[in-house]
Protein backbone atom coordinates (compact mmCIF):
# COMPACT_ATOMS: atom_id res chain seq x y z
CA UNK A 1 0.00 0.00 0.00
CA UNK A 2 1.34 3.50 -0.83
CA UNK A 3 1.04 5.82 2.36
CA UNK A 4 0.00 9.17 1.18
CA UNK A 5 2.28 12.47 1.64
CA UNK A 6 -0.30 14.01 3.97
CA UNK A 7 -0.71 10.42 6.07
CA UNK A 8 3.16 10.17 6.08
CA UNK A 9 3.71 13.99 7.79
CA UNK A 10 1.07 12.81 10.48
CA UNK A 11 2.49 9.63 11.29
CA UNK A 12 6.47 10.41 10.97
CA UNK A 13 8.09 10.25 14.16
CA UNK A 14 11.14 12.13 15.12
CA UNK A 15 14.25 10.29 15.18
CA UNK A 16 17.29 10.64 17.08
CA UNK A 17 20.43 8.59 15.70
CA UNK A 18 23.00 9.32 18.31
CA UNK A 19 26.97 8.06 16.99
CA UNK A 20 29.70 7.50 19.26
CA UNK A 21 32.13 10.56 19.45
CA UNK A 22 35.85 9.54 18.21
CA UNK A 23 38.73 10.57 19.60
CA UNK A 24 40.48 13.03 17.67
CA UNK A 25 43.80 11.90 18.20
CA UNK A 26 44.49 9.90 14.59
CA UNK A 27 42.49 9.34 11.27
CA UNK A 28 39.36 6.72 11.04
CA UNK A 29 40.13 3.16 10.36
CA UNK A 30 37.90 0.36 8.88
CA UNK A 31 37.14 -1.11 12.31
CA UNK A 32 35.41 2.50 13.83
CA UNK A 33 33.61 2.68 10.56
CA UNK A 34 31.94 -0.84 10.87
CA UNK A 35 31.40 -0.44 14.39
CA UNK A 36 28.93 2.40 14.28
CA UNK A 37 29.36 5.20 11.66
CA UNK A 38 28.26 3.04 8.73
CA UNK A 39 25.55 1.11 10.81
CA UNK A 40 24.34 4.64 11.90
CA UNK A 41 24.41 6.01 8.69
CA UNK A 42 22.12 3.01 7.09
CA UNK A 43 19.88 3.68 9.64
CA UNK A 44 19.73 7.36 9.33
CA UNK A 45 18.97 6.94 5.78
CA UNK A 46 16.27 4.69 5.63
CA UNK A 47 14.52 6.98 8.51
CA UNK A 48 14.94 9.70 6.18
CA UNK A 49 13.19 7.86 3.25
CA UNK A 50 10.40 6.75 5.27
CA UNK A 51 10.00 10.42 6.09
CA UNK A 52 10.48 10.27 9.60
CA UNK A 53 12.56 13.92 11.01
CA UNK A 54 15.48 12.03 11.39
CA UNK A 55 18.57 13.76 13.42
CA UNK A 56 22.00 12.04 13.02
CA UNK A 57 24.23 13.51 15.50
CA UNK A 58 27.99 13.29 16.71
CA UNK A 59 31.39 15.11 17.09
CA UNK A 60 34.85 15.02 17.64
CA UNK A 61 36.16 14.47 21.46
CA UNK A 62 38.57 17.08 21.45
CA UNK A 63 38.97 17.07 25.59
CA UNK A 64 39.73 12.97 25.76
CA UNK A 65 43.22 12.25 27.11
CA UNK A 66 44.41 10.61 23.90
CA UNK A 67 44.65 13.80 22.49
CA UNK A 68 46.57 15.59 25.07
CA UNK A 69 48.87 12.64 25.09
CA UNK A 70 48.98 12.70 21.22
CA UNK A 71 50.00 16.44 21.63
CA UNK A 72 52.48 15.73 24.09
CA UNK A 73 54.08 13.41 21.99
CA UNK A 74 54.21 16.05 19.23
CA UNK A 75 55.34 18.95 21.08
CA UNK A 76 52.42 20.67 19.83
CA UNK A 77 48.94 21.98 21.91
CA UNK A 78 46.06 19.57 22.02
CA UNK A 79 44.16 22.27 19.94
CA UNK A 80 45.96 21.54 17.42
CA UNK A 81 45.57 17.74 17.39
CA UNK A 82 42.01 17.65 17.28
CA UNK A 83 41.25 20.47 14.79
CA UNK A 84 43.80 18.67 12.38
CA UNK A 85 41.67 15.32 13.43
CA UNK A 86 38.46 16.93 13.37
CA UNK A 87 38.82 18.21 9.46
CA UNK A 88 40.51 14.46 8.76
CA UNK A 89 36.84 12.74 9.91
CA UNK A 90 35.07 15.23 8.56
CA UNK A 91 36.46 14.65 4.88
CA UNK A 92 36.13 10.84 5.36
CA UNK A 93 32.53 10.93 6.20
CA UNK A 94 31.76 13.49 3.59
CA UNK A 95 33.82 10.66 1.22
CA UNK A 96 32.11 7.48 2.42
CA UNK A 97 28.57 9.28 2.50
CA UNK A 98 28.45 9.04 6.33
CA UNK A 99 25.16 11.42 6.38
CA UNK A 100 25.50 13.39 9.37
CA UNK A 101 22.89 15.97 10.02
CA UNK A 102 25.60 17.57 12.17
CA UNK A 103 29.37 16.68 13.19
CA UNK A 104 30.59 19.45 15.82
CA UNK A 105 33.26 19.04 18.56
CA UNK A 106 33.24 18.97 22.22
CA UNK A 107 35.45 22.35 22.39
CA UNK A 108 32.32 24.84 21.49
CA UNK A 109 30.79 27.33 23.93
CA UNK A 110 27.53 25.66 23.31
CA UNK A 111 28.63 22.02 24.40
CA UNK A 112 30.42 23.95 27.69
CA UNK A 113 27.43 25.85 28.40
CA UNK A 114 25.31 22.26 28.06
CA UNK A 115 27.71 20.67 30.29
CA UNK A 116 27.87 23.50 32.88
CA UNK A 117 23.49 23.71 32.83
CA UNK A 118 23.81 19.33 33.22
CA UNK A 119 26.77 19.35 36.13
CA UNK A 120 24.41 22.23 38.11
CA UNK A 121 20.93 20.64 38.13
CA UNK A 122 23.07 17.36 38.80
CA UNK A 123 24.54 19.12 41.94
CA UNK A 124 21.69 20.91 43.03
CA UNK A 125 19.38 17.53 42.86
CA UNK A 126 22.14 15.91 45.34
CA UNK A 127 23.25 13.68 42.68
CA UNK A 128 27.28 15.26 42.47
CA UNK A 129 29.19 15.27 45.61
CA UNK A 130 32.99 16.60 46.86
CA UNK A 131 34.94 13.90 48.44
CA UNK A 132 38.80 12.94 49.07
CA UNK A 133 39.88 10.43 46.54
CA UNK A 134 43.02 8.58 46.04
CA UNK A 135 44.83 8.98 42.54
CA UNK A 136 47.85 7.68 41.03
CA UNK A 137 50.74 10.67 41.10
CA UNK A 138 53.43 10.70 38.79
CA UNK A 139 56.18 12.03 41.30
CA UNK A 140 58.77 11.99 37.81
CA UNK A 141 56.76 14.62 35.87
CA UNK A 142 54.91 15.88 39.45
CA UNK A 143 51.35 15.42 37.86
CA UNK A 144 48.34 13.55 38.69
CA UNK A 145 47.56 10.94 35.85
CA UNK A 146 44.35 10.82 34.26
CA UNK A 147 43.11 7.33 33.64
CA UNK A 148 44.56 6.98 30.18
CA UNK A 149 47.82 8.41 31.31
CA UNK A 150 48.31 5.16 33.53
CA UNK A 151 48.41 1.42 32.30
CA UNK A 152 48.90 -1.56 33.68
CA UNK A 153 47.35 -5.52 33.97
CA UNK A 154 43.67 -5.62 34.20
CA UNK A 155 42.56 -7.11 37.79
CA UNK A 156 39.69 -9.14 36.07
CA UNK A 157 41.21 -11.15 32.77
CA UNK A 158 45.33 -9.89 33.45
CA UNK A 159 45.08 -8.22 29.93
CA UNK A 160 48.53 -5.81 30.30
CA UNK A 161 47.54 -3.22 28.97
CA UNK A 162 44.70 -2.54 30.46
CA UNK A 163 44.09 1.99 30.64
CA UNK A 164 43.40 3.25 34.29
CA UNK A 165 39.72 3.74 32.60
CA UNK A 166 38.64 0.35 30.91
CA UNK A 167 40.15 -2.46 29.40
CA UNK A 168 40.14 -3.34 25.87
CA UNK A 169 40.51 -6.99 26.33
CA UNK A 170 37.25 -7.51 28.27
CA UNK A 171 35.62 -4.43 28.20
CA UNK A 172 34.78 -3.81 32.09
CA UNK A 173 35.53 -0.28 33.47
CA UNK A 174 38.28 0.43 36.14
CA UNK A 175 39.82 2.26 38.63
CA UNK A 176 43.11 3.39 37.68
CA UNK A 177 44.40 2.44 41.32
CA UNK A 178 42.78 -1.83 40.52
CA UNK A 179 45.31 -1.75 37.57
CA UNK A 180 48.21 -4.37 38.68
CA UNK A 181 51.85 -2.89 38.11
CA UNK A 182 50.67 0.58 36.67
CA UNK A 183 53.03 2.54 35.26
CA UNK A 184 53.04 6.28 34.09
CA UNK A 185 52.41 7.00 29.80
CA UNK A 186 54.52 9.85 31.03
CA UNK A 187 57.64 8.75 32.56
CA UNK A 188 57.10 4.77 31.98
CA UNK A 189 57.22 4.25 36.12
CA UNK A 190 55.60 3.12 38.73
CA UNK A 191 53.37 6.20 39.86
CA UNK A 192 51.95 6.48 43.37
CA UNK A 193 49.04 6.84 45.20
CA UNK A 194 48.37 10.52 46.61
CA UNK A 195 45.19 12.18 47.97
CA UNK A 196 43.13 15.00 45.77
CA UNK A 197 39.59 16.09 46.06
CA UNK A 198 37.34 15.91 43.14
CA UNK A 199 33.12 15.72 42.49
CA UNK A 200 31.78 12.41 42.25
CA UNK A 201 28.82 11.17 40.38
CA UNK A 202 26.17 9.08 42.51
CA UNK A 203 25.92 6.67 40.39
CA UNK A 204 25.05 3.93 43.21
CA UNK A 205 21.70 6.26 43.70
CA UNK A 206 20.40 4.72 40.35
CA UNK A 207 21.44 1.37 40.22
CA UNK A 208 17.79 -0.03 40.72
CA UNK A 209 16.28 2.23 38.87
CA UNK A 210 18.68 1.52 35.81
CA UNK A 211 18.25 -2.41 36.43
CA UNK A 212 14.51 -1.98 35.88
CA UNK A 213 14.97 0.34 32.82
CA UNK A 214 16.97 -2.11 31.62
CA UNK A 215 14.80 -5.77 32.66
CA UNK A 216 12.18 -4.22 30.17
CA UNK A 217 14.29 -3.90 27.08
CA UNK A 218 14.08 -7.31 25.84
CA UNK A 219 14.71 -6.17 22.53
CA UNK A 220 18.32 -5.15 22.93
CA UNK A 221 20.88 -7.09 21.72
CA UNK A 222 21.57 -10.25 24.08
CA UNK A 223 25.19 -8.93 24.66
CA UNK A 224 24.50 -5.49 25.31
CA UNK A 225 21.19 -6.40 27.56
CA UNK A 226 23.06 -8.94 29.34
CA UNK A 227 26.70 -7.34 29.79
CA UNK A 228 25.10 -4.33 31.08
CA UNK A 229 22.45 -6.11 33.33
CA UNK A 230 25.58 -7.65 35.03
CA UNK A 231 27.41 -4.62 36.08
CA UNK A 232 24.50 -3.34 37.54
CA UNK A 233 23.66 -6.50 39.67
CA UNK A 234 27.46 -6.45 40.94
CA UNK A 235 26.45 -2.96 41.64
CA UNK A 236 27.76 0.44 40.66
CA UNK A 237 30.29 2.51 42.68
CA UNK A 238 30.20 6.09 42.65
CA UNK A 239 32.57 7.79 40.28
CA UNK A 240 34.89 11.00 40.52
CA UNK A 241 33.82 13.22 37.30
CA UNK A 242 36.80 16.16 37.58
CA UNK A 243 39.85 15.56 36.96
CA UNK A 244 43.37 17.58 37.87
CA UNK A 245 44.04 18.54 34.37
CA UNK A 246 44.25 21.75 32.47
CA UNK A 247 42.69 20.94 28.92
CA UNK A 248 38.73 20.60 29.00
CA UNK A 249 35.52 22.05 30.53
CA UNK A 250 35.89 24.13 33.44
CA UNK A 251 33.77 23.67 36.69
CA UNK A 252 30.95 25.91 36.79
CA UNK A 253 31.57 26.71 40.53
CA UNK A 254 34.33 28.57 42.04
CA UNK A 255 37.46 27.72 43.78
CA UNK A 256 37.80 24.93 41.30
CA UNK A 257 40.92 26.56 38.50
CA UNK A 258 43.40 24.03 38.51
CA UNK A 259 40.11 21.04 37.63
CA UNK A 260 38.18 20.48 34.93
CA UNK A 261 35.06 18.21 33.98
CA UNK A 262 36.42 14.43 32.95
CA UNK A 263 35.63 13.07 29.07
CA UNK A 264 33.51 10.67 30.00
CA UNK A 265 31.10 12.29 31.81
CA UNK A 266 31.27 15.57 29.41
CA UNK A 267 31.56 13.52 26.03
CA UNK A 268 27.91 11.60 26.57
CA UNK A 269 26.34 14.77 26.69
CA UNK A 270 27.56 15.64 23.44
CA UNK A 271 24.62 14.37 22.17
CA UNK A 272 22.58 16.58 23.61
CA UNK A 273 24.51 19.51 22.90
CA UNK A 274 24.82 18.57 19.48
CA UNK A 275 21.25 18.74 19.38
CA UNK A 276 20.84 21.74 20.56
CA UNK A 277 23.77 23.34 18.38
CA UNK A 278 21.99 22.11 15.01
CA UNK A 279 18.73 23.81 16.31
CA UNK A 280 20.41 26.95 16.74
CA UNK A 281 22.37 27.08 13.35
CA UNK A 282 18.64 26.06 11.53
CA UNK A 283 17.20 28.72 13.28
CA UNK A 284 15.26 27.31 15.33
CA UNK A 285 16.54 27.15 18.94
CA UNK A 286 13.89 24.61 20.48
CA UNK A 287 13.78 22.10 17.87
CA UNK A 288 15.94 19.89 20.36
CA UNK A 289 12.81 19.03 22.37
CA UNK A 290 11.56 17.35 19.73
CA UNK A 291 14.01 14.52 19.75
CA UNK A 292 15.07 14.99 23.65
CA UNK A 293 11.48 15.91 25.29
CA UNK A 294 8.98 14.64 23.29
CA UNK A 295 7.84 10.77 24.66
CA UNK A 296 7.06 9.45 21.43
CA UNK A 297 10.69 10.63 19.82
CA UNK A 298 12.97 7.41 19.08
CA UNK A 299 16.71 7.47 20.13
CA UNK A 300 18.98 5.18 19.09
CA UNK A 301 22.47 4.54 19.94
CA UNK A 302 25.45 3.13 17.90
CA UNK A 303 27.94 2.68 19.75
CA UNK A 304 31.04 -0.28 20.19
CA UNK A 305 31.19 -2.73 22.57
CA UNK A 306 34.08 -1.07 24.20
CA UNK A 307 31.34 2.08 24.89
CA UNK A 308 28.40 0.08 26.41
CA UNK A 309 28.96 1.04 30.33
CA UNK A 310 28.86 4.44 28.95
CA UNK A 311 25.82 4.91 27.20
CA UNK A 312 23.82 2.01 28.74
CA UNK A 313 24.76 2.71 32.54
CA UNK A 314 26.29 6.56 33.04
CA UNK A 315 24.42 8.36 29.92
CA UNK A 316 21.09 6.73 31.38
CA UNK A 317 21.75 7.71 35.13
CA UNK A 318 22.82 11.05 34.26
CA UNK A 319 19.75 11.76 32.70
CA UNK A 320 17.38 10.46 35.20
CA UNK A 321 19.20 12.52 37.55
CA UNK A 322 18.44 15.72 35.36
CA UNK A 323 14.82 14.79 34.70
CA UNK A 324 12.38 14.95 31.68
CA UNK A 325 14.99 13.79 29.01
CA UNK A 326 14.41 10.66 26.66
CA UNK A 327 16.13 7.68 27.56
CA UNK A 328 17.68 5.61 25.35
CA UNK A 329 15.52 3.67 22.79
CA UNK A 330 17.67 0.96 21.80
CA UNK A 331 21.90 0.53 21.84
CA UNK A 332 22.69 -1.91 19.52
CA UNK A 333 26.52 -1.75 20.17
CA UNK A 334 28.64 -3.98 17.49
CA UNK A 335 31.29 -6.38 18.79
CA UNK A 336 34.91 -5.55 16.77
CA UNK A 337 36.05 -6.12 13.12
CA UNK A 338 39.27 -7.65 13.53
CA UNK A 339 41.86 -7.24 10.56
CA UNK A 340 43.27 -10.90 9.63
CA UNK A 341 42.88 -12.45 12.44
CA UNK A 342 43.72 -9.89 14.88
CA UNK A 343 42.48 -6.89 16.68
CA UNK A 344 43.00 -3.42 14.94
CA UNK A 345 46.20 -1.74 16.34
CA UNK A 346 46.77 2.50 15.79
CA UNK A 347 50.49 1.76 17.39
CA UNK A 348 51.15 -1.27 15.14
CA UNK A 349 49.47 0.61 11.89
CA UNK A 350 47.46 -2.91 11.95
CA UNK A 351 44.65 -1.28 10.55
CA UNK A 352 42.46 -0.02 6.92
CA UNK A 353 42.65 3.49 7.36
CA UNK A 354 40.20 5.66 5.68
CA UNK A 355 41.61 8.04 3.91
CA UNK A 356 44.10 5.76 2.55
CA UNK A 357 41.28 3.38 1.22
CA UNK A 358 38.98 6.60 -0.20
CA UNK A 359 42.13 7.57 -1.99
CA UNK A 360 42.61 4.31 -4.05
CA UNK A 361 39.06 2.49 -4.20
CA UNK A 362 35.14 3.93 -4.47
CA UNK A 363 33.31 3.76 -1.52
CA UNK A 364 30.71 1.50 -1.74
CA UNK A 365 32.42 -1.81 -2.49
CA UNK A 366 33.78 -1.16 1.39
CA UNK A 367 30.08 -0.32 2.42
CA UNK A 368 28.65 -3.15 1.17
CA UNK A 369 31.58 -5.68 2.36
CA UNK A 370 30.95 -4.31 6.17
CA UNK A 371 27.48 -4.28 6.25
CA UNK A 372 28.00 -7.76 4.84
CA UNK A 373 30.72 -8.64 7.50
CA UNK A 374 28.98 -6.40 10.44
CA UNK A 375 29.55 -7.73 13.68
CA UNK A 376 26.44 -7.38 14.82
CA UNK A 377 26.40 -10.40 17.23
CA UNK A 378 30.21 -11.86 17.49
CA UNK A 379 33.56 -10.56 16.28
CA UNK A 380 34.01 -10.10 12.73
CA UNK A 381 37.03 -10.54 10.36
CA UNK A 382 37.87 -8.37 7.44
CA UNK A 383 40.23 -9.88 4.73
CA UNK A 384 41.41 -8.17 1.33
CA UNK A 385 40.58 -11.81 -0.01
CA UNK A 386 36.83 -11.39 1.05
CA UNK A 387 36.75 -8.14 0.33
CA UNK A 388 37.62 -8.90 -3.54
CA UNK A 389 35.46 -12.01 -3.73
CA UNK A 390 32.53 -10.09 -2.18
CA UNK A 391 33.12 -7.30 -4.44
CA UNK A 392 33.28 -9.65 -7.65
CA UNK A 393 30.76 -12.30 -6.47
CA UNK A 394 27.93 -10.41 -4.87
CA UNK A 395 28.71 -6.89 -5.95
CA UNK A 396 29.84 -7.04 -9.25
CA UNK A 397 28.10 -10.33 -10.77
CA UNK A 398 24.66 -10.79 -8.73
CA UNK A 399 24.13 -6.85 -8.57
CA UNK A 400 25.89 -4.50 -10.97
CA UNK A 401 25.59 -6.84 -13.76
CA UNK A 402 22.02 -7.49 -13.08
CA UNK A 403 21.71 -3.71 -14.05
CA UNK A 404 24.06 -3.47 -16.84
CA UNK A 405 22.72 -6.49 -19.08
CA UNK A 406 19.17 -5.16 -18.45
CA UNK A 407 19.50 -1.81 -19.23
CA UNK A 408 22.11 -2.91 -22.24
CA UNK A 409 19.73 -4.83 -23.61
CA UNK A 410 16.54 -2.12 -23.40
CA UNK A 411 18.85 0.38 -24.65
CA UNK A 412 19.81 -1.45 -27.65
CA UNK A 413 16.86 -2.91 -28.44
CA UNK A 414 14.06 -0.37 -28.24
CA UNK A 415 15.66 2.61 -29.32
CA UNK A 416 16.88 3.41 -25.84
CA UNK A 417 13.31 3.44 -24.54
CA UNK A 418 11.30 1.80 -22.06
CA UNK A 419 9.19 -0.98 -23.73
CA UNK A 420 5.51 -1.17 -22.77
CA UNK A 421 4.34 -4.61 -21.12
CA UNK A 422 1.57 -6.45 -22.79
CA UNK A 423 -1.99 -5.77 -20.99
CA UNK A 424 -1.67 -9.02 -19.34
CA UNK A 425 1.50 -9.95 -17.59
CA UNK A 426 2.58 -13.49 -17.08
CA UNK A 427 2.23 -15.36 -13.55
CA UNK A 428 5.71 -15.27 -13.21
CA UNK A 429 6.07 -11.21 -13.95
CA UNK A 430 3.20 -10.82 -11.78
CA UNK A 431 4.66 -12.65 -8.59
CA UNK A 432 8.24 -11.16 -8.83
CA UNK A 433 6.82 -7.56 -8.83
CA UNK A 434 5.08 -8.60 -5.54
CA UNK A 435 7.66 -9.77 -4.30
CA UNK A 436 9.56 -6.52 -5.01
CA UNK A 437 7.01 -4.97 -3.33
CA UNK A 438 6.75 -7.04 0.04
CA UNK A 439 10.63 -6.53 0.15
CA UNK A 440 10.06 -3.32 1.53
CA UNK A 441 8.29 -4.49 4.27
CA UNK A 442 10.83 -6.90 5.88
CA UNK A 443 13.86 -5.13 4.81
CA UNK A 444 12.37 -2.11 6.75
CA UNK A 445 11.47 -4.39 9.58
CA UNK A 446 15.52 -5.60 9.27
CA UNK A 447 16.75 -2.10 9.39
CA UNK A 448 13.92 -1.01 12.29
CA UNK A 449 15.86 -3.78 14.13
CA UNK A 450 19.15 -2.90 13.05
CA UNK A 451 19.78 -6.23 11.51
CA UNK A 452 21.54 -5.16 8.96
CA UNK A 453 23.28 -8.14 7.92
CA UNK A 454 19.78 -9.59 7.10
CA UNK A 455 18.54 -6.60 5.74
CA UNK A 456 21.06 -6.57 2.83
CA UNK A 457 21.10 -10.48 2.71
CA UNK A 458 17.41 -10.06 2.01
CA UNK A 459 17.56 -7.43 -1.01
CA UNK A 460 20.65 -9.15 -2.62
CA UNK A 461 18.33 -12.59 -2.38
CA UNK A 462 15.37 -10.58 -4.79
CA UNK A 463 18.46 -10.03 -6.74
CA UNK A 464 19.29 -12.99 -7.58
CA UNK A 465 15.39 -14.09 -7.94
CA UNK A 466 15.76 -11.17 -11.07
CA UNK A 467 18.68 -12.88 -12.04
CA UNK A 468 16.72 -16.38 -12.34
CA UNK A 469 13.86 -14.71 -13.62
CA UNK A 470 16.03 -13.66 -16.41
CA UNK A 471 17.73 -17.13 -17.21
CA UNK A 472 14.04 -18.56 -17.81
CA UNK A 473 12.98 -16.62 -19.84
CA UNK A 474 16.03 -15.51 -22.28
CA UNK A 475 14.36 -12.64 -23.64
CA UNK A 476 18.01 -12.05 -25.31
CA UNK A 477 17.10 -15.30 -27.43
CA UNK A 478 13.55 -14.27 -27.94
CA UNK A 479 13.94 -10.39 -29.01
CA UNK A 480 13.86 -11.00 -32.29
CA UNK A 481 10.98 -13.44 -32.66
CA UNK A 482 8.91 -12.81 -29.56
CA UNK A 483 9.52 -9.21 -29.01
CA UNK A 484 6.34 -8.76 -26.64
CA UNK A 485 7.78 -11.88 -24.43
CA UNK A 486 11.12 -9.86 -24.66
CA UNK A 487 8.93 -6.66 -23.67
CA UNK A 488 7.41 -7.88 -20.55
CA UNK A 489 10.60 -9.45 -19.21
CA UNK A 490 12.76 -6.19 -19.85
CA UNK A 491 9.62 -3.78 -18.41
CA UNK A 492 9.37 -6.24 -15.45
CA UNK A 493 13.21 -6.58 -14.64
CA UNK A 494 13.35 -2.80 -15.22
CA UNK A 495 10.62 -2.45 -12.52
CA UNK A 496 12.55 -4.64 -9.95
CA UNK A 497 15.66 -2.95 -10.70
CA UNK A 498 13.79 0.50 -9.51
CA UNK A 499 12.81 -1.23 -6.13
CA UNK A 500 16.21 -2.99 -5.71
CA UNK A 501 17.73 0.82 -6.19
CA UNK A 502 15.49 2.50 -3.54
CA UNK A 503 16.37 -0.04 -0.91
CA UNK A 504 19.62 -0.33 -1.47
CA UNK A 505 20.25 3.01 -1.25
CA UNK A 506 20.93 3.28 2.59
CA UNK A 507 23.47 0.96 2.16
CA UNK A 508 25.42 1.88 -1.72
CA UNK A 509 24.04 5.63 -1.95
CA UNK A 510 26.88 6.66 -4.40
CA UNK A 511 25.66 3.99 -6.74
CA UNK A 512 22.49 3.84 -6.44
CA UNK A 513 22.20 7.64 -7.50
CA UNK A 514 23.97 6.80 -10.88
CA UNK A 515 21.85 3.45 -11.09
CA UNK A 516 19.14 5.70 -10.71
CA UNK A 517 20.07 8.28 -13.41
CA UNK A 518 20.03 4.99 -15.67
CA UNK A 519 16.88 4.45 -15.38
CA UNK A 520 15.75 7.96 -17.23
CA UNK A 521 14.53 9.59 -13.58
CA UNK A 522 15.75 13.10 -13.07
CA UNK A 523 15.08 13.51 -9.32
CA UNK A 524 17.35 11.91 -6.54
CA UNK A 525 16.58 7.96 -4.86
CA UNK A 526 16.57 9.29 -1.46
CA UNK A 527 13.67 11.97 -2.45
CA UNK A 528 11.31 8.88 -3.80
CA UNK A 529 10.45 7.44 -0.13
CA UNK A 530 10.24 4.26 0.93
CA UNK A 531 7.88 2.72 -1.66
CA UNK A 532 8.36 1.51 -5.35
CA UNK A 533 8.96 4.31 -8.15
CA UNK A 534 7.75 2.75 -11.20
CA UNK A 535 9.74 2.96 -14.31
CA UNK A 536 7.25 3.56 -17.18
CA UNK A 537 6.75 2.75 -20.50
CA UNK A 538 8.30 5.32 -22.87
CA UNK A 539 11.00 6.54 -20.48
CA UNK A 540 14.39 8.01 -22.34
CA UNK A 541 17.37 5.66 -21.23
CA UNK A 542 20.91 7.34 -21.50
CA UNK A 543 23.52 4.90 -22.25
CA UNK A 544 24.40 2.28 -19.73
CA UNK A 545 28.12 2.03 -18.12
CA UNK A 546 28.96 -0.18 -15.11
CA UNK A 547 28.07 0.46 -12.06
CA UNK A 548 30.92 -1.16 -10.32
CA UNK A 549 34.91 -2.00 -11.51
CA UNK A 550 35.51 -5.96 -10.93
CA UNK A 551 38.84 -6.47 -8.92
CA UNK A 552 41.94 -8.18 -9.95
CA UNK A 553 43.14 -10.55 -7.07
CA UNK A 554 46.59 -8.64 -7.49
CA UNK A 555 45.23 -6.06 -5.18
CA UNK A 556 44.86 -8.71 -1.98
CA UNK A 557 48.94 -8.79 -2.31
CA UNK A 558 49.04 -5.01 -2.65
CA UNK A 559 46.69 -3.86 0.15
CA UNK A 560 48.41 -6.58 2.28
CA UNK A 561 51.77 -5.37 2.21
CA UNK A 562 50.39 -2.02 3.54
CA UNK A 563 49.35 -3.86 6.60
CA UNK A 564 51.85 -3.24 9.63
CA UNK A 565 54.37 -1.09 7.48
Amino acid sequence: MTISSEESKTSAKHVLVAVAWPYANGDLHLGQIAGCYLPADIYARYHRMKGNHTLMVSGSDSHGTPVTVRAEQEGVTPTDIFKKYHESFLDTFQRFGISFDLFTHTDTENHSEVTHDIFLKLLENNYLYEAEQTLLYDVATERFLPDRYVEGECPHCNFDRARGDQCDNCGRTLDALELINPRSKLSNSEPEPRETSHHFLRLSAFNERLIEWIEAKEEWRPAVRNFTLGMLREGLRDRAITRDIEWGIDIPISGYDSKRIYVWFEAVIGYLSASIEWGKLNNNPEAWRQWWENPDALTTYFQGKDNIPFHAIIWPAMLMGYGNLNLPHNIPANQYVTMSGSKASTSGNWAVWMPDYLDRHEPDPLRYVLTAIMPETSDSDFTWTEFVRRNNDELVARWGNLVHRVLTMTYRNFNGQVPFPPEQLSQESIKLLHEATNSYEIVGNYIEKVELRNALATIMDLAQSTNQYLAEREPWKRIKNEPEHASETLHTALNIISSLVSQLQPFLPFSCEKAWKLLGQKTKVQEVGWQHTPILSGTILPEPSPLFEKFDETLIEQEESLLGN
